[in-house]
């Protein structure tokens, strides 16, 4: 078989899984509706839905409508969005720092969130208030580390890597210092139970609120995605190819940057999406971020969909997402390190 048949049906095999992995979400959209302790079934899940838009005749209840619009609807918006712009995000990381061990706080957005958080709490702001300083101090971290890697001397990619180590730690160490001074029987459990990442009480507005920074973050991503195979080059090959990778590295760390503030200022600190869901993707997809982008937007948003019904459902109590999605990338991480051709 010629290069270019081998490369038509890559690409064709490529289109495949991307169809069955949109289809694989839309069939766990509709599942999750049906999960719950108030049990709509399907029909009726339909009709709610499609009642929203348009003007057809009632046939359930008022509960139905509240468990379906007000509760489940909001969340598993949420689910999926927030699945989508963290793997989104890790890929972008990955292929910006040539590093596959790259994730979406490397640079040190989700150590300013927590600490936005938590000091938002400490002060006893509301839901909104948390929501707005965990975002602002996200993209705060995040320039702080850009302008010292800027200055640093030698590789600009290893300053931008190391000053994140560093000034993540250092928010690190604020919310350590803010849980220290906060009061134990209100503030303290609220910041800690943040800090384990949950979508419980998300509402419409949450939702739609979370949409505008996600979106603005994902379009650059999706139409920036056959570009960002040239940042696998040398900069003279790149400079060949017309393509300034300075400007090219930049736009993709602020959209990443973007999904990550977002995503975590809505639902707290959910790890390894941004790790694991790439990885998983390249093994189906290739390396090709034309086809690696939205794959894996596709697989993060049905995988924290997945995540998020079964801390919903698997107890009697509800789980944090967080440590459902440690306990699947922790173990995915030590096999990544054990393997012999993994890159430590």
């Amino acid at each position: 078989m010629s290069r270019a048949k081998k490369h038509t049906a890559g690409e064709t095999r490529a289109r495949w899984i991307l169809a069955g992995l949109g289809a694989a979400l839309i069939i766990l959209f509709l599942a999750s509706f049906l999960l719950g302790r108030f049990e709509v079934p399907l029909p009726e899940v339909l009709r709610i839905l499609a009642g929203q838009l348009f003007p057809i005749g009632r046939t359930w209840s008022d509960k139905m409508e509240i468990a379906v619009v007000n509760i489940r609807l909001p969340r598993i918006l949420l689910a999926c969005l927030v699945g989508a712009c963290l793997s989104a995000a890790g890929v972008s990381y990955q292929t910006v720092f040539q590093n596959p061990m790259a994730a979406p706080d490397i640079l040190g957005a989700s150590s300013g969130a927590c600490f936005g958080a938590a000091l938002a709490i400490l002060l006893g702001a509301g839901k909104a208030g948390v929501t707005i300083s965990a975002f602002c101090f996200s993209m705060l971290t995040v320039g702080i580390v850009y302008l010292i890697g800027a200055r640093t001397r030698g590789n600009r990619i290893m300053g931008i890597l190391l000053a994140g180590v560093m000034v993540s730690s250092l928010f690190s160490a604020g919310t350590s210092y803010v849980k220290l001074v906060a009061d134990p029987s209100n503030q303290l459990p609220a910041i800690t139970y943040w800090l384990m990442g949950s979508l419980s009480g998300a509402t419409r507005h949450d939702a739609f609120t979370a949409l505008i920074p996600m979106a603005a973050g994902l379009l650059p991503l999706l139409l920036l995605r056959w570009r960002l195979n040239l940042l696998t080059l040398s900069a003279d090959e790149a400079k060949a190819a017309g393509v300034n990778t300075e400007r090219l590295r930049l736009a993709a760390i602020l959209s990443a940057t973007l999904l990550t503030a977002a995503s975590v200022s809505v639902s707290g600190m959910i790890g390894w999406i941004g790790l694991v869901i790439p990885h998983l993707c390249r093994k189906l997809v290739g390396n090709n971020c034309r086809f690696l982008v939205p794959a894996s937007m596709l697989m993060g948003a049905s995988f924290l969909l997945l995540v998020d019904d079964l801390a919903r459902n698997l107890l009697s109590v509800e789980i944090p997402i967080g440590i459902l999605t440690a306990f699947i990338g922790a173990p995915f991480f030590l096999f990544l390190m054990t393997r012999k051709e993994a890159p430590v």
